[in-house]
């Protein structure tokens, strides 16, 4: 597929006023009618700097519904000689709703939905986030850390009623989000590095597939974008030190 046509396809599922620079693309087989009940997104951050601006994401739609939601991992400066890591949930959807004392109303665009975010001190090793059905339309992110199952609560949200479950697709992304205003040199760009893990589900024979990273944006072929795939992730290099 032409780079122009595979852009103008997912454009309408990038995130919006970002500046969007690495997307990867994501789908299960064998999803159940109603959605999955839960879709867990592997990250690693082991060789990231830890240094605030970038944001490694992955995108998910709900069935019978409007919007989007997104989950990741921000890397944060050390605190106290400890390493940082600061995780995000968000509902684009209209009509959502939270109570969790973790999660504010409104989505970062300023729109409807939900915004949920936690800050926690650990290694920067792998990483999953886990998004699944609590109960009824509510659902909930938490952060796994896969050396030490140690688990961290990011946040919960109520989708509207009659909301199914996750849908089988959606695009994963990598921005860095101090460029979203202003005039910027694609050459100025900080060097980053992170990894997206094949997604998993519960549903028995679910089988995520994940596909190699490619460039969009402002700055395509101008950030010394790296991909490189091993058979449990995609591991992504952009930016200059």
């Amino acid at each position: 597929m032409k780079a122009s046509l595979l852009l103008a396809l997912i454009a309408p599922l990038m995130p919006t006023l970002t500046m969007g620079l690495i997307g990867i693309n994501w789908n299960m087989t064998n999803i159940p009618p109603a959605g999955l009940p839960d879709i867990t997104f592997p990250f690693s951050l082991i060789d990231t700097p830890h240094e605030v601006g970038y944001y490694f994401a992955q995108s998910i739609n709900f069935k019978n519904v409007a919007g989007v939601g997104y989950t990741g991992l921000q890397p944060r400066p050390d605190v106290d000689g400890k390493p940082m890591i600061h995780a995000k949930l968000f509902s684009y959807v209209p009509d959502s709703t939270s109570t969790d004392s973790n999660c504010t109303d409104g989505n970062p665009d300023g729109g409807e939905g939900v915004s949920c975010a936690v800050d926690f001190s650990g290694s920067y090793g792998p990483y999953a986030i886990e998004v699944r059905n609590a109960n009824g339309t509510t659902w909930e992110g938490t952060v796994v850390d896969l050396d030490t199952n140690r688990r961290v609560h990011v946040g919960s949200f109520t989708l509207p009623e009659g909301t199914g479950g996750i849908t089988g697709s959606q695009v994963g992304y990598v921005e860095y989000y101090p460029w979203n205003t202003g005039v910027h040199k694609c050459a100025d760009l900080p060097d980053t590095t992170g990894a997206f893990g094949v997604p998993q589900t519960t549903v028995a024979k679910a089988v995520g597939i994940l596909s190699d990273a490619y460039e969009y944006g402002e700055c395509v072929g101008e950030v010394g974008f790296l991909n490189t795939r091993t058979e449990k992730e995609v591991k992504i290099n952009v930016g200059f030190k």
